[in-house]
């Protein structure tokens, strides 16, 4: 199995179920609000993380990753790439297990950074269209 297929199936199965999904607000027609659905169908616990910090799909919102009160598993980005790599040093920071840049979100910089931190990390890759290829 290629490396990268490894990692999003690592992640998805292994590296637990709290997923804080960050730039996840109640805007029904961003991609995170549908992506966080299929997340929860598939078993996942989504925190919402937005300045807003608005409840959506039931699940109490934060600021900011580091006002998250409990363990987070995997950080999923979903914010500007120029952005993310300050996003990924927080998931560090805060104990993760995995960081996810999604479809559109690159920084080798911060992918470099967060590997070597010892987490597992996927960039420019959509969890909801990798969950139905795990069969």
């Amino acid at each position: 199995m290629h490396e990268e297929q490894r990692l999003i199936r690592k992640i998805l199965t292994e590296s637990g179920n709290t997923w804080a999904v960050v730039g996840l607000s109640s805007n029904q027609e961003r991609a995170a609000y549908g992506v966080a659905r299929v997340l929860q169908q598939f078993g996942k616990r989504v925190v919402p993380v937005h300045p807003k910090a608005e409840t959506v799909h039931g699940e109490q919102g934060y600021a900011s990753l580091g006002a998250i009160p409990f363990p987070v598993d995997v950080v999923d980005v979903f914010v500007n790439s120029d952005l993310a790599g300050a996003v990924a040093d927080e998931a560090v920071a805060i104990g993760a297990k995995a960081v996810w840049f999604q479809l559109g979100v690159v920084d080798d910089a911060a992918y470099e950074r967060t590997r070597a931190a010892g987490l597992d990390m996927v960039m420019n890759r959509c969890p909801a269209i990798e969950i139905p290829r795990l069969g």
